[in-house]
C-alpha cells in the first residue's frame, strides 16, 4: 500500500474539516473526560485500522498517565480486569457504533450505557465514535 497522501483533504475542504475540529473541541469539554474520550478514539481507530490515529491516541493516553498494561489489553477489554464498568459500557457502545451494519446498536448495549451515563454523556459518546470514525476514514482513504 502506498504511503503517499492522495489528496490534501484538509485544505481542499477547509470548512468541512473545520467543522470536525469544532466537534472535537466541544467533546474535549465534555463531562466524559479526556481519558475516556481518548480511550474511545483509540478503540475506534483499532477497529478501523488507522495507524496514524492509533499512534496519536496511544501517545495521548500515555501522556495522561494511562498504564501500559491497560493500553496493551484494550483489544481484549471484555476479559481484562483493567477496565471499569463505565469504560466497558463505553467500549461496548463504541464497538456497536463502529460496526453498526452488523450490530444495529442493540438495545442491550444501549441499556449498559444508560446505567453508567447521562443522556448528554451518551450523546457526547456517540458523537465521539462518529467523529473518530470520520477521521479514520479520511486518514485511511487519503493515506494521511
Amino acid at each position: 500500500m502506498s504511503s503517499t497522501q492522495r489528496l490534501p483533504y484538509q485544505s481542499l475542504s477547509p470548512e468541512a474539516y473545520r467543522g470536525l475540529g469544532i466537534t472535537k473541541k466541544a467533546l474535549a469539554n465534555s463531562s466524559l473526560g479526556k481519558q475516556l474520550i481518548d480511550l474511545v478514539y483509540l478503540r475506534t481507530s483499532q477497529i478501523n485500522g488507522c495507524a496514524f490515529c492509533l499512534e496519536m491516541h496511544t501517545a495521548s493516553l500515555r501522556a495522561g498517565g494511562m498504564l501500559d498494561a491497560k493500553l496493551d489489553s484494550l483489544g481484549g477489554w471484555r476479559v481484562s480486569a483493567h477496565f471499569s464498568e463505565r469504560e466497558r459500557a463505553a467500549l461496548a457502545w463504541t464497538e456497536a457504533l463502529v460496526d453498526v451494519a452488523h450490530s444495529h446498536a442493540s438495545d442491550d448495549d444501549f441499556e449498559l450505557l444508560e446505567a453508567q451515563f447521562s443522556d448528554v454523556e451518551i450523546a457526547d459518546l456517540s458523537f465521539a465514535v462518529a467523529l473518530m470514525s470520520a477521521f479514520n476514514r479520511l486518514a485511511i482513504g487519503m493515506r494521511q
